[in-house]
């Protein structure tokens, strides 16, 4: 069956600290041009691979990877709360074939997920729910992570399922390329900051808007120049884009998680999402189908290297 890929960064700092405009327009005419194609595809089923900022997923309880049996946005930033439409036997299905492929792979059945889910599906579908969604959650922020060979294997995983439904299947990746936003960690941080990150689900939306307006303050601090945040990193994005166009998955499975860190940031690790999609669709065409690189811009405003690529295989 025909399969789709569609990798992209997401930011939650758009439309609050935005670049100038023709920037703007350019993100904006690159999401309806790939929203264009995925409408054009109509997958039958859209699996969406993607981090969390510890709003669904905290350290009371932090999986590596998790296939949402269910799953609902929290509607943090600009994205909407709601539920997406999972396909409840698929994701079953799923998760019975990649722990019997030797993954352990973590489940739920009331999964939470924010911005890095729902952005890319409000944008590129128009709603949370229009199309069927297998949501699989890869911890990006959260050490020990796994590593990128692992992502991919995984992917691998997914791929050869998805691609014995006999449907048609976009593969999504969503997150950002380097960047380093002001996420907290635990060993570094205070009590309070512990304790949000450790059981901070369901806050009041007053609790979410300071912690949202702190974000917000950190972004206009980086886009003037006066942040000591770590700068963007193009050549590293531009190089990883290239690795993952030419299908060179030696080079990829050797980039070690404190390289990583190291040329692209803490949140850098949500390159893994594209890493994934990217090795999901090769095994569900049987590398059939060919990569493009679509856009790439470092845009400060929204801490974010960002970039996008896509594929198709008939």
């Amino acid at each position: 069956m025909p399969a789709l890929l569609q990798c992209l960064s997401h930011s939650p700092l758009k439309g609050y600290v935005d670049p100038a405009a023709d920037t703007v327009e350019e993100v904006a005419s690159l999401m309806r041009a790939l929203s264009d194609e995925l409408h054009a595809f109509a997958p039958q089923l859209i699996v969406l691979f993607a981090p969390d900022h510890y709003n669904g997923f905290f350290l009371d309880n932090m999986p590596q990877i998790c296939i949402g049996m269910q799953a609902s946005s929290v509607g943090d930033y600009r994205s909407s709360p709601g539920a997406l439409d999972v396909p409840r036997a698929i994701a079953e299905a799923c998760h019975r074939y990649v722990v019997a492929q030797d993954f352990d792979v973590s489940s739920s059945y009331r999964m939470q997920i924010d911005h890095g889910f729902s952005q890319p599906l409000e944008e590129l579908t128009g709603a949370l729910d229009r199309y069927p969604v297998l949501p699989i959650f890869i911890n990006s922020v959260a050490p020990p992570l796994i590593s990128c060979a692992r992502a991919r294997k995984f992917g691998c995983a997914i791929g050869a399922f998805a691609g014995s439904l006999g449907i048609r299947v976009a593969y999504i990746g969503s997150g950002g390329l380097s960047h380093n936003p002001p996420i907290p960690e635990i060993a570094t941080c205070p009590p309070e900051v512990a304790e949000r990150i450790v059981a901070g689900r369901n806050p009041t939306p007053e609790a979410r808007a300071a912690r949202q307006a702190r974000t917000i303050e950190a972004a206009t601090r980086f886009a003037a120049g006066t942040s000591e945040l770590r700068p963007l990193n193009p050549a590293w994005d531009q190089a990883f884009m290239h690795r993952l166009a030419t299908r060179d998955w030696a080079a990829l499975d050797a980039i070690g998680n404190a390289e990583l860190t190291s040329a692209a940031g803490a949140s850098g690790h949500e390159s893994k999402t594209w890493i994934a999609a990217c090795a999901a669709f090769d095994a569900a065409s049987a590398g059939r189908g060919e990569f493009r690189t679509r856009y790439y811009r470092a845009i400060p405003e929204w801490i974010a290297g960002f970039g996008a690529m896509s594929g198709s295989a008939p």
